[in-house]
């Protein structure tokens, strides 16, 4: 089983408790994780795991697009949900399928199952689907799409 594993800074240390407590069951997986989470992960329990970018330089898309293409059975997210916590709704994002982020629900509005949507809101680009496959369709657009930009 592949599991990913996020934690932001004020649940880095609950995380590093939790995979201590399971470290028998997780080294029975394929573990991958966000930057600095990887390093308390490995540190902690000596367990081997992928270390991914730092969640906000792109290691948090790049377990999404691992999700939609179902490469993650299981996502284990410690989220901060304290209300000082929360990100900037003016930050720069990718938002990638179903958020909690307002651009994200909107996006998703009237979509039918099998279309795909590629849209802007301020300064998020949304990508959205009506359901798994047309979110890895609209994924594969994008990807074409910035190559071809970089072959430019």
């Amino acid at each position: 089983m592949e599991i990913a594993i996020i934690a932001h800074d004020m649940k880095k240390e609950l995380m590093a408790q939790f995979c201590i407590a399971y470290c028998g069951i997780l080294s029975k997986h394929r573990l991958c994780a966000t930057g600095i989470t990887a390093n308390y992960i490995s540190e902690a329990t000596g367990l081997e795991i992928e270390h991914l970018l730092a969640g906000e330089h792109g290691g948090e898309q790049q377990i999404a697009s691992r999700i939609a293409y179902n490469e993650i059975d299981a996502l284990l997210f410690f989220r901060t949900t304290r209300p000082q916590n929360r990100l900037d709704e003016n930050e720069t994002e990718i938002l990638i399928g179903a958020t909690n982020r307002h651009a994200s629900v909107l996006a998703g509005v009237r979509l039918a199952e099998a279309d795909w949507t590629i849209t802007t809101a301020g300064k998020r680009l949304v990508v959205h689907g009506g359901s798994n496959n047309p979110l890895c369709n609209a994924i594969d657009a994008l990807l074409a799409e910035l190559y071809t930009l970089s072959e430019q």
